[in-house]
């Protein structure tokens, strides 16, 4: 019933702003040609924007909550599990017929202060972890194809990163290596058999200490029988001179283990001026970056889903995370106007691989 009246809702506040549920046009329809999902992450409250609701629903079909699936927004306290926010995302998607990833069910850093700040011992932690894994995939359970389920787990040399589930105070499997990711997606496996699960990084894209680590893991989960289906890259892109060779080669080993490779986060920072304004020159090598990146997955099919960090320069995180010194990483600008950077990706699509290599419906 709750279900059913958050559907409602979006439907009425949809109507209410003149967007009607919509066919696949202009991204959508061009990566539904090349056989590759084409997605955005988002924040429910900036639904009732008209602009930005119009511009999702119009480019995308594909979506992945910002914040929405985490643990500090889902888990408020030990006791509750609040959907809200999750569910409104869902229910969008639902309405624009699009297809939804699940962000994320581990995680080391943004975890609230009730599960960092008590002193829970491993059994208890553990007993924690599986709960959470489990109540939220099942809550989701054929609505959410694809889980990130344990995210940037490995530093830069390739070392498990210390966190609360791995050992501090950990889930019972510290000193074991990459036990607890394992756990994880068998946990995950066992609430959704049929969602495709992940697991996610960054600074992993090209070949280098960190990736080679994830494709050691990957390798010995599948020799294993361990329930991973791909990795995420998450593509942030802070330099426009990233290793595009090294991400090739890296994206054909792991898709050689049968796995698939979604770009899951991806945004490409550029200087801006006081005023938030990148330059010409900038602005085109985003372009050419955004259609190379595109090319190289459209050239791997186990590479079967672009996404980007939100959508519009409006919204986007860099300007927080350089302190004003980078920005206009998107697709659009902050009046939702397609960039360069929209058509160079939308080039390359359209040179991209026969549509009989299809992503599997949820």
């Amino acid at each position: 019933m709750i279900r059913a009246q958050i559907y409602v809702a979006a439907l009425a506040t949809a109507c209410a702003i003149g967007i009607a549920p919509i066919k696949a046009q202009t991204l959508r329809e061009d990566g539904t040609r090349a056989s590759i999902a084409m997605g955005t992450a988002v924040r429910p409250a900036l639904f009732s924007e008209r602009l930005y609701a119009a511009t999702l629903a119009r480019e995308f079909d594909m979506v992945e909550a910002e914040d929405a699936m985490k643990w500090w927004v889902i888990r408020p306290d030990q006791a509750t599990f609040d959907f809200t926010q999750a569910d409104q995302v869902v229910a969008f998607a639902q309405l624009h017929h699009m297809k939804v990833r699940g962000h994320t069910l581990v995680w080391g850093w943004s975890n609230p202060a009730w599960l960092t700040n008590q002193s829970f011992d491993s059994l208890q932690l553990s007993r924690l972890l599986e709960q959470h894994v489990s109540r939220v995939v099942d809550h989701y359970r054929g609505k959410i194809f694809a889980w990130d389920v344990v995210n940037e787990a490995f530093d830069e040399r390739g070392h498990l990163k210390s966190s609360l589930w791995y050992d501090s105070p950990r889930i019972g499997l510290a000193r074991k290596s990459t036990a607890y990711i394992e756990q994880a997606f068998r946990w995950a496996h066992a609430a959704d058999p049929k969602a495709l699960l992940f697991y996610n990084d960054s600074g992993g894209e090209p070949i280098n200490e960190k990736s080679d680590a994830i494709y050691a893991m990957v390798k010995d989960f599948k020799r294993r029988g361990v329930p991973i289906d791909g990795i995420g890259f998450q593509m942030h892109i802070f330099d426009l001179h990233p290793d595009l060779p090294g991400i090739d080669t890296n994206i054909a080993r792991l898709t050689a283990l049968g796995i698939h490779v979604h770009i899951t986060e991806m945004d490409i920072a550029l200087p801006v001026d006081a005023l938030g304004n990148a330059s010409e020159s900038d602005l085109e090598r985003q372009a050419e970056l955004y259609k190379q990146i595109t090319s190289i997955c459209t050239a791997h099919p186990g590479c079967d889903a672009i996404q980007t960090w939100g959508f519009t320069d409006k919204y986007s995180w860099i300007g927080w995370k350089t302190k004003g010194a980078k920005g206009a990483a998107l697709l659009f600008d902050r009046r939702y106007t397609a960039k360069p950077a929209y058509q160079g990706l939308r080039d390359a699509l359209r040179s991209g691989r026969p549509p009989s290599l299809s992503l599997s419906e949820p």
